[in-house]
């Protein structure tokens, strides 16, 4: 009897440990419990069979292209150093250059001025008045002093008067006009002069060409080698520096 009981309970003891085997696969498999392997295989799959899924990707994909453009940051401040240059190299006319001055005006020209003459009133009538008139339509600048010849060139240029050199650029905008005054003789009754009816004036310092001015009387200009002189260019005529 006991021999039997034991059987019993070894038979029993043996059927529950392979019921519990059993049951323990199944409820492994039945649970979905997945290897590693088999996860990421699985998240794969849905990732490329779902339409979502793949727009997402390729959003953020192109979203990393963009975002990670050190491309993009970089050309923003290569733009920003090339205007910033661009307005230090346009003689100061933007950013720094905003400040500056402005670039010089370009020289003035014998093609761009109606050059005239006017001798000045009561007698001797020993000086006269140079008239240059900018007609160009744009500024220029009016350098140093005319070179006049009134007789031939082998007599040479009428000669400056340092004391009436301006301090500061001539320029002439369009219409405006810059004056010389001019000492012919000195109006003596003894001295020897020549009559002249017309002379040349030549913007040599501007290398701007040579202009034939008429003189402003029938009779003619007397003029003295040994006693002519010129002022130089400026806006208007100066009392002081203009007396010689």
């Amino acid at each position: 009897m006991r021999t039997f009981r034991n059987r019993t309970t070894v038979l029993a003891a043996a059927t529950t440990a392979a019921l519990a085997l059993t049951l323990t696969a199944c409820g492994d498999n039945g649970t979905g419990t997945r290897s590693e392997g088999s996860a990421a295989s699985d998240s794969a799959t849905v990732a490329a069979t779902s339409p979502k899924a793949a727009d997402e990707t390729a959003e953020t994909g192109t979203t990393g292209s963009t975002g990670s453009g050190t491309g993009t940051g970089t050309a923003q401040a290569a733009g920003a150093t090339k205007s910033t240059g661009g307005s230090g190299d346009s003689g100061g006319s933007g950013g720094s250059g905003g400040t500056s001055a402005k670039a010089a005006a370009p020289l003035c020209t014998a093609k761009g001025l109606q050059i005239t003459a006017e001798r000045q009133d009561g007698p001797p009538y020993t000086h006269l008045t140079l008239s240059a008139k900018n007609t160009s339509g744009a500024g220029c600048e009016m350098k140093e002093y005319p070179h006049i010849h009134f007789l031939d060139n082998a007599r040479g240029i009428v000669p400056p008067v340092a004391k009436s050199k301006p301090q500061t650029p001539v320029i002439l905008e369009p219409g405006q006009s810059a004056y010389v005054a001019v000492r012919m003789s000195e109006g003596g009754r003894k001295e020897s002069t020549e009559t002249v009816k017309e002379f040349t004036v030549t913007l040599k310092a501007n290398g701007g060409g040579m202009a034939v001015v008429k003189s402003p009387a029938p009779e003619g200009l007397s003029v003295n080698p040994q006693k002519w002189a010129t002022g130089y260019w400026t806006t208007e005529l100066r009392n002081g520096a203009d007396d010689f």
